[in-house]
């Protein structure tokens, strides 16, 4: 006899608690091995694949692709120990997950952060299943005890109440439409659309679902929102010029989650704690430009831009080391750092990312290179981890890349600090005493005011600014 195990979104780590379905890797029905990746979620640190630590048949998923579920909301279930895999695919949903697991049930234990499969799954009241003469077609998916359950297929909605009546009149028993809209399912997974609608006064029993097989969806609810009420005794209004009538342009409204939220909060956080300033240089950055040529020339793997101004960066942080730290208000203290942990802002196609390269100090260039590149590829690609993008010290921000010349970021909060580098562009320059064409950058230094003053600022930007334009005085700190 086969048990349905029910799968729960595990806790992901570093403080999630909550993630987004990106992308269901199975299917109701589909047979799944132990450890065997099911979905992609993004959190607000990174894409992740959540490996189901049951082998079986899976009968049923929980929420759509978009939808946002918190730690511990069930994701599947699956059928463990059926004889075939055909005998578990047809497993009644409702019926299976009632049953429970015991400490036999097959499973690995190697799911993520926080979340165990050793102890056995709570017992719940077994249900008893539909009559074997309800109507054919696929049984419905099994909702979570709080959740209701809502049919996979509209074959399978027919209550086992109206099957004798339709037997002895010879015709199906069909409820009248408004029987059907007072005590029908209403097709809804998710908790957050449920709490939406009841926040706004919404009846969802009102809304025909844009999702499969009409599974109401956050937009639907947020469509009734927009649409205004017109009272069912109101007079049919004149006829207006086709002009008037054409459709108002609906704002767009776009969630705050995922990523883009996670860079919200860390924004806003950063205004309301960190009193910050910014000053900024420019540069003539032509002899960086021709040491960087030569060192290239010189075989070997290239240098990046980046990777000669993050050394900088470490050089100018061991001589100020007040801006490489963290203010703990609750100690009143400020927490100077040892080690330097260098990030730097990313933009990808999921938003602004900061992966941070650890030890940055007691890295060459050509490290810093390779490092570089290899958090840059994964994060174009959205396989950053956790730890990839937490642990920074201080922010190194390419806005050249923009094809800008200066910015004043915003710190990346716990930090105290962030140097921006703009573009770097052909320039009348007086050089030597005659004015001439050089290569000229922008620097900006966006620093906390409550670590240190302007004198200690001005002094970290300068010398990162001597450094550009005489790259030999970075050789006495090398």
């Amino acid at each position: 006899m086969a048990q349905v195990l029910e799968f729960k979104l595990p806790d992901l780590g570093e403080g999630l608690t909550e993630a987004e379905i990106v992308r269901w890797l199975v299917s109701v029905g589909d047979v799944v091995a132990i450890d065997q990746p099911v979905v992609e979620v993004e959190t607000a640190k990174a894409m992740v694949e959540v490996p189901c630590p049951y082998g079986g048949v899976v009968t049923a998923r929980f929420g759509e692709e978009g939808t946002e579920l918190p730690v511990g909301a069930p994701l599947l279930t699956v059928a463990v120990g059926a004889a075939d895999a055909a005998d578990a695919a047809g497993v009644d949903a409702a019926t299976a997950v009632s049953s429970g697991a015991d400490s036999s049930a097959e499973s690995s234990g190697n799911v993520l952060v926080g979340y165990g499969t050793g102890a056995p799954a709570a017992r719940r009241r077994r249900v008893r299943p539909a009559s074997p003469t309800a109507a054919p077609g696929p049984a419905p998916a099994a909702a979570p005890a709080a959740a209701e359950q809502v049919p996979l297929s509209p074959s399978a909605s027919t209550s086992a109440a109206t099957v004798p009546a339709a037997a002895s009149n010879g015709a199906a028993a069909v409820a009248p439409a408004a029987d059907k809209a007072a005590t029908g399912p209403v097709a809804v997974i998710s908790p957050l659309v449920r709490k939406l609608a009841r926040e706004h006064g919404v009846d969802l029993r009102a809304l025909t679902g844009s999702g499969p097989d009409g599974l109401i969806l956050r937009a639907d609810v947020e469509r009734a929102l927009r649409a205004p009420e017109v009272p069912s005794t109101a007079a049919p209004a004149p006829a207006a010029p086709a002009a008037a009538t054409a459709a108002t342009p609906l704002a767009e409204r776009v969630p705050l989650r995922g990523v883009r939220g996670a860079v919200a909060d860390k924004l806003s956080r950063s205004r309301r704690e960190i009193p910050d300033a910014t000053c900024w240089v420019d540069a003539d950055a032509t002899e960086l430009m021709a040491a960087r040529a030569a060192m290239n020339a010189a075989g070997g793997p290239k240098i990046s831009l980046i990777a000669l101004m993050a050394r900088i960066c470490t050089a100018a942080l061991a001589r100020h080391p007040e801006l490489n730290s963290t203010v703990d208000m609750d100690a009143r203290e400020i927490v100077r750092l040892p080690e330097v942990h260098l990030g730097f802002a990313a933009q990808t196609e999921r938003g602004l990312v900061v992966p941070v390269v650890k030890n940055a100090h007691n890295r060459s260039a050509e490290s810093l290179t390779a490092e570089f590149a290899r958090l840059t590829e994964s994060a174009r690609q959205g396989a950053l981890t956790p730890a990839d993008l937490t642990g920074g010290t201080f922010t190194l921000n390419n806005y050249g890349v923009f094809g800008v010349d200066g910015s004043t970021p915003i710190i990346n909060h716990p930090e105290a600090a962030m140097l921006g580098v703009g573009r770097i562009v052909p320039k009348p320059w007086v050089h030597q005493g005659e004015l001439a064409v050089r290569q000229v950058v922008q620097l900006s230094l966006t620093f906390d005011h409550r670590v240190c003053d302007g004198g200690t600022a001005g002094g970290f930007l300068r010398y990162v600014a001597d450094c550009v334009e005489h790259p030999s005085v970075l050789l006495r700190s090398l």
